[in-house]
Parts: C-alpha cells; structure tokens; sequence
C-alpha cells in the first residue's frame, strides 16, 4: 500500500472521512464545506469538496456522488501534490 493510502486508512478507522458512495461502491473521503465569500463580500456560499486517493476512485465532471444523503454532481477533479491524491469540487444538487 503507498504513503497516501495509507494515511487515509488511518484517518478512516479513527473515524475522521466521511463515507461516499458512488453508484454502489462506498469509499472513505475527507470531505470539506468551507464557506467562501461572494458577491464581494455580501454573502457567503459553500464550497463542498472531497479528497481521496487517486487509486480509491476515479471521478469526473458530471457524476454524481452522494454523502451523507445528500446528493452532489461534480463540478471539477484536480490532483493534489504529487498527484496520488485528489480533490473534486462539488456542487449540492
């Protein structure tokens, strides 16, 4: 198993990555809902995001994940670092 997987391993059996379910596999991801800023400055919009390795799952703009019972349509997939990891952009559907 490589470095990042292995990390992320740890993070989920302490309980620290949300389930993602994608079709019918579920997978662990750190999901994220920071707010961000818009409109310059007069309101606030969420910005929903999840990271997982790359090996875990193999996402692309337009499908569709659920977490938590809510469902999301990603918006947009970028690698992170080295490139095991990655990040999608989320939209709330």
């Amino acid at each position: 198993m490589l470095a990042i997987e292995s990390f992320y391993e740890a993070a989920r059996r302490s309980g620290l990555l949300t389930a993602v379910t994608v079709g019918t596999a579920t997978v662990y991801c750190a999901f994220r809902a920071p707010d961000e800023t818009v409109l310059d400055g007069f309101a606030l919009s969420r910005d929903y995001q999840i990271d997982y390795p790359a090996v875990w799952l193999t996402l692309a703009a337009g499908d569709t994940v659920e977490i938590a019972g809510s469902s999301y349509q990603v918006r947009d997939v970028r690698a992170i670092g080295d490139g095991t990891e990655r990040r999608a952009s989320l939209s709330q559907l």
